[in-house]
This record gives structure tokens, sequence and C-alpha cells, in this order.
């Protein structure tokens, strides 16, 4: 089989292949966010509870007034593709929180900074499996240097760039048309160059929208590791489980520094998987027949804190896939960084390392992302087959660990003869201070353990 790194048809990244990048699908936009999957899933996981026949109208209208139309590029289609989450497909999304001071909300939790500057500060690969059993998140690091190919705005073409950085893409877009639509539609052309993915619909949010949604949600614990002092955010955590609320757990995810580790945005990003993934459990914790005030609240806000695109801009589309989800296991939210090494001309950015395509070959060959022995050792048919699911069980008893290791079946995580952590999604090694994962090759980070930091490093009794 051919390898995607000799596919032509791609950016050079890191040396694998030297064509120039090539015009790619790139498509149309729509709205805010920094953090955002955390929103972007949540809002569609969340509304399963709350959409009923007297509110139908409401959403739909919330929807529509934040609606953004697909920019057609050179060879894509000319009509929008509309998700339909009946139809037993994997379901591929752009996440993208966009920096921006525009506004006061923003303003007060961003920080300094011109209004106009519209950044890219989170990007993020969302898959829902076609049987709507796992949920693959993978995020792109803004410092990331790629080639980035040719796209199309409403006011021109923004030609092909070589060695730049990843969040640059949003902006220069942004600064060419001048809208969401071009920001968002040349970012999901670049990722589809990239990866080999077909996206077809992103989702955008703000720092005012993650906060919004939070405090709808009536705050998220989150586990501190260690004690936490930024004086940028004004941020002071003990370390500890904290209830956070909306503005302190936004500033927490976004923060550099304080936090006993190196600051780096990479670092940053693995805060911001853990931080979506407790949101989406405490929102499908939610009892639809005690709590379905709040839930209808929560996905309103959602809603209108969110730009999505127009083929996902639908409340029948949005409702149908939220109850296709309503049942999914938190065990099967799969979330990783793509793996990274340094730059050789300039050790403060990344570029993607060579085994980066392995993850983006698993989410093209709709798999979990996980290296189980469950999945690695199917034959080729089974593993692209949609119904080829994890279960609970999976993802800790056919992790791969040797008669002399053992699984952990409450933190997930395989413990070897030398008392060294193993995280059985990543293949990462795990922190046990802080529960980090970084990858034992780089030392990049790859993520956080979330049920071994709830469970062991705030002593919290994990659900999973």
């Amino acid at each position: 089989m051919t390898s995607h790194r000799s596919n032509k048809k791609l950016p050079n990244l890191n040396g694998w292949n030297q064509p120039k990048p090539r015009h790619s699908l790139g498509y149309r936009a729509r709205h805010q966010v920094r953090s955002v999957v955390t929103g972007a899933v949540a809002a569609v996981l969340v509304f399963a509870g709350s959409a009923a026949a007297a509110t139908w109208y409401d959403f739909s209208h919330t929807i529509d007034v934040n609606k953004i139309s697909i920019i057609p590029q050179k060879s894509g289609s000319k009509e929008d593709t509309v998700v339909d989450p009946n139809a037993g497909q994997v379901i591929n999304i752009l996440v993208l929180g966009q920096d921006t001071r525009s506004g006061d909300a923003n303003k007060a939790l961003g920080g300094p900074g011109e209004a106009e500057n519209h950044q890219s500060d989170t990007a993020m690969v969302l898959q829902i499996s076609a049987d709507r059993s796992y949920i693959n998140l993978v995020s792109i690091p803004r410092d990331s240097i790629v080639n980035a190919p040719s796209c199309q705005t409403t006011k021109g073409t923004v030609p092909a760039r070589y060695n730049v950085m990843f969040n640059s893409i949003f902006a220069t877009a942004y600064a060419k048309g001048g809208d969401l639509a071009s920001a968002g539609s040349c970012t999901m052309a670049a990722v589809n160059s990239l990866t080999g993915l077909d996206i077809k619909n992103f989702v955008i949010a703000d720092f005012a929208g993650m906060r919004d949604m939070i405090d709808a949600l009536g705050g998220v614990d989150l586990c501190i590791p260690v004690a936490t002092k930024d004086e940028t955010t004004g941020i002071d955590l003990q370390p500890g489980l904290q209830h956070l609320d909306g503005t302190t757990a936004t500033e927490y995810a976004r923060m550099r520094h304080g936090t006993g580790t190196d600051g780096s945005d990479i670092m940053r990003t693995t805060r911001q998987q853990y931080l979506v993934k407790e949101i989406i459990k405490e929102a499908l914790s939610k009892n639809l027949f005690t709590q379905s005030s709040q839930l209808y609240q929560l996905a309103k806000t959602a809603l209108s804190a969110l730009n999505i695109s127009s083929g996902l801009a639908s409340a029948s589309t949005l409702v149908g896939l939220a109850m296709s989800m309503k049942d999914l296991d938190p065990t099967h939210l799969y979330m990783q960084t793509i793996p990274v090494t340094s730059w050789s001309k300039d050790i403060n950015r990344v570029v993607w390392a060579s085994n980066a395509d392995e993850v983006w070959e698993k989410l093209r060959k709709e798999q979990p992302l996980t290296q189980t022995d469950s999945s690695a050792s199917s034959d080729e048919s089974s593993e692209s087959s949609p119904s080829s699911s994890p279960s609970a069980s999976d993802d800790t008893a056919s992790a791969s660990a040797s008669p002399s290791e053992t699984v952990d079946p409450t933190t997930g995580l395989i413990t070897k003869a030398d008392g060294t952590l193993v995280d059985p999604n990543t293949g990462g090694i795990v922190n046990k201070k802080n529960g980090t994962i970084t990858d034992p090759t780089t030392g990049q980070y790859l993520g956080i353990a979330d049920r071994y930091l709830n469970a062991t490093v705030c002593a919290v009794n994990a659900e999973e």
C-alpha cells in the first residue's frame, strides 16, 4: 500500500517530499471559540436533551442567525454538503478557536491586543464514528510550520505559501476576505491538503463563547495537579479538584505559565483537551427530566456562541446527530495532539513528526485513535469498517501489556515492570505528578491522562 507521505498532492512536511503544494478543496465557514471543540461537541450532545418541539423554532432561529455559506474552491463542489446524521456515515468537522479581542467580553478574557487581529488559537479535527460509538479529536499546534495551498476568499485568492505558521492561514485569509467564512474555509482547505482528509464543515468560536457555555453548564470540575498562579490571567488555584466557573476555566485552559510545565503552546493544548472532555462528561451527566431548563439554556448558549458552516447549520441535522450520540461513552472520546518535533530553523517552532501521518491514517481509515491489540490485529476490511468500534473493555483488557506489565482498570494505563506509566492510546509516557502524556521519542506533549488525573492525582473516583 502506498504511503500517504509519498502522495504528491500534499505539501511537503518536515522534508517528507519536495513537490509544491497543490490547490485543494476549500470551503466556507462560520463562527467563533478558543478551546472550541468543547463547545462544538458539547453543544451537539446537550442539544439532544433539550430539543423538544416547543423549543424547535427558537433553536432553528438561533442557528440561522449565525449560519455562514461555504466558499467553493476551484476543485470543489459549488453546493453545500449537508451532513445527514442518519446516514450511518463518519462525520469530520474542523473546530477552530478564534483568538480575537473584538468586543468587551473577548477583550476582558483575552487581554491586550488589536480587536481586528484575528488568529486561530485552537485547531482540532473532530471525527464522529459512523455508528456514533466513539469520537476522535486531534489537536494541531498553532506554532506548526506547514506549507499552505492557495485558497479562495470572498475577496480573491490567497496564493500558496511555504514554511508558515499554521495559525497564520486563518489570519491571512481573514485579512484578505475580511470575514470568518474566508478564514475558516482557507484553514479547512489547508487541513484537507495536509492530512488527506475530506473535511467539509467547520465550527469557530471565541473566548466569550467558551465562558458563557461553561457558565450555562453550571461550571466544570477540573483536577489542578499543582499550585497554579499566573499574573497575566490573575489565576490563583490550589492543588486538588476545583469547581471552576466559565471565566476561570477558560483562562486556565489558555494560560501559559504557572502550571509547573514548560509553558509551551502544546502544553496548553493538552489542558484544552482535558477541559473539553470534562465539559462533555458534565453535559452527559445531566438528567433530562429534572434539569431540562438547564440543558435548554446550555444548548442555546452553545449554539449562540458558535459559528457553524452551512452543511451543519440545520436544526434537524443537529438534533438528529445529537440524538444518535446521546448514549456516547465518555471513555470513547479519544484525544491527542498530532506528534511534532522541533523545527531545525527555530527551536520555538515545531514541525509534524515523521509518525504524524500514522494518526491521520487512522482517521482516513475511520478507526479509533487507540493502540489496542484489537484494532492492530484486525484485517484491513474490518479496520475500515464503521461497525468495528471499541468497547469499554477494549480500552484496558486489550491494551498492549506484556506478562510483566499490568493495566489499571480505573485509569486504563499500563504500568511497566520499572513502574513507568504508559498511555495505551498514544503509546506516550504519563507523568505521575500531573498526568501529562509525552512522546517517548521527542518528549513533546501528546495529551493528558484525564482518568488518571481525576482518580489518582486528585483522588477522585473516576466514573469510567
